[in-house]
């Protein structure tokens, strides 16, 4: 590591005493899962077990309804540069599709899409709208009647809420809807709260580099994961929206592909994902360098495996850095706070072709630099990818679900927020301002 300054677990739970009169199951009305005295009525987790393993019970819990209630509390957003208005009459939403779950919330972890969507009129479809992108909570109701899916009724689950245009989805309101590929199983080890932080960030970070970069987690030794360009090679390349369809298949040619060994240089390495990304690549066996701010966030990115750090203070010095410490042959970088940093970046690139016909690879999250160099591919992240394709949601879902019963990757730190709903514009002020670096803020909404 170089710095440069400038056990088997297994778990069982009842399911009864999870889904209770404190989390109704809601469809089109409240019902209530019949409690069941018979103690073999258990659902069995195992670190050792495949994470995506369906629940093995043949029981299935009587649902009965009792009040109709089909109303709940939501943030609803009325115009552009306007906060958040809290309303209670908001319908909950129905599930309709056979793979299709209704989640009540019980923690939204806050993006900065969630205060700059509003702000800057980005991701509205129509107003009133209601956003947010990350939840946790509990399963209420399934539309299937198959006993062995991997998602049931009473699951702690957390959900990245990526298809925005659906407003069923969203996470400002004490009911969302989800689709079971979507959704990864918590571990009893593993806080709630803690969970709803992560689910954006790991699903733009295994795009980011499973698909869009062509790295193949499956060799990963702790905790193998998927090899989602083998995964996009086997859709229908008509199915994949045409907007998403280049970046989906840019890293096809085995050439193009990052490998185990290579090196890899996060700009943004601290933020969540950042710190994902990091985690990820260090699975897959690359060597990474993370540029943050290393007098407060150091320690935590060498923790984790930082193979070189780089003070962010000095753009001009990071960027010769970088250089000096991959001898000018960097071939992969991965920018995560905008386009000027994205420009940097690309200055630490090799841009010459190589006789095999590679280039150097640059994603940006949130921006690229605006003229183009021809030996460099320039990479977003096809983040509607994992909603679109259950394929590709199922095994980053089964994946995530086994990195936290592993304990393979390590959450986000985060500040937990407690008042509901009614709490988040506070919050979100608090995110736009900056005060909170390097942790997620969560919004409680446990009664």
């Amino acid at each position: 590591m170089t710095t440069v300054s400038t056990t088997t677990t297994t778990t069982t739970y009842t399911l009864p005493a999870q889904v209770d009169e404190k989390y109704p199951a809601v469809f089109h009305h409240e019902f209530r899962l019949e409690q069941r005295t018979d103690p073999s009525y258990t659902t069995t987790t195992s670190a050792t077990s495949t994470p995506a393993t369906p629940h093995q019970s043949s029981q299935t819990p009587e649902i009965r309804p009792l009040s109709p209630k089909t109303t709940q509390s939501a943030l609803l957003l009325h115009g552009v540069g306007e906060q958040y208005t809290l309303v209670t009459d908001h319908a909950i939403p129905a599930i309709s599709k056979p793979e299709e779950i209704l989640v009540k919330i019980q923690a939204i972890g806050l993006n900065p899409v969630d205060w700059k969507g509003p702000a800057y009129n980005f991701g509205l479809p129509t107003l009133p709208w209601i956003n947010g992108r990350d939840l946790a909570g509990i399963v209420v109701q399934t539309n299937t009647h198959d006993k062995n899916s991997r998602i049931r009724v009473g699951d702690r689950v957390l959900v990245p809420s990526t298809d925005y245009r659906d407003i069923r989805k969203a996470a400002f309101q004490q009911y969302a809807v989800a689709t079971h590929f979507n959704a990864a199983r918590i571990p009893e080890s593993v806080c709630l709260q803690e969970s709803a932080s992560l689910g954006v960030a790991f699903v733009a970070s295994v795009l980011a580099l499973g698909v869009s970069l062509g790295l193949d987690f499956s060799g990963a030794q702790r905790c193998p994961g998927p090899n989602l360009v083998e995964t996009v090679l086997g859709l229908d390349v008509e199915g994949i929206p045409v907007d998403i369809r280049e970046q989906c298949l840019a890293a096809v040619p085995r050439e193009e592909r990052l490998r185990g060994g290579e090196w890899i240089a996060i700009w943004g390495a601290s933020t969540t994902t950042g710190y994902i990304t990091l985690q990820l690549a260090k699975l897959a066996g690359l060597t990474v360098i993370c540029v943050a701010d290393i007098a407060r966030h150091g320690s935590r990115l060498h923790h984790l495996g930082a193979d070189v750090l780089v003070d962010r203070q000095d753009p001009e010095r990071a960027v010769d850095i970088i250089r000096g410490v991959t001898g000018g042959k960097l071939r992969y970088a991965v920018d995560i706070v905008g386009s000027e940093t994205a420009t940097l970046l690309e200055r630490t690139l090799d841009d010459s072709v190589r006789d095999d016909g590679s280039r150097a690879h640059l994603l940006g999250l949130t921006g690229l630099p605006k003229v183009r160099k021809s030996g460099i591919v320039y990479h977003t992240v096809p983040i509607k990818l994992f909603h679109l394709s259950d394929v590709v949601g199922e095994s980053m879902v089964g994946w995530l679900e086994a990195l936290l019963e592993t304990g393979a990757l390590q959450l986000p730190e985060i500040v937990r927020r407690e008042g509901g709903l009614g709490n988040v514009n506070e919050s979100l002020e608090i995110l736009r301002l900056g005060s909170v670096s390097g942790k997620r803020i969560v919004v409680d909404l446990e009664e």
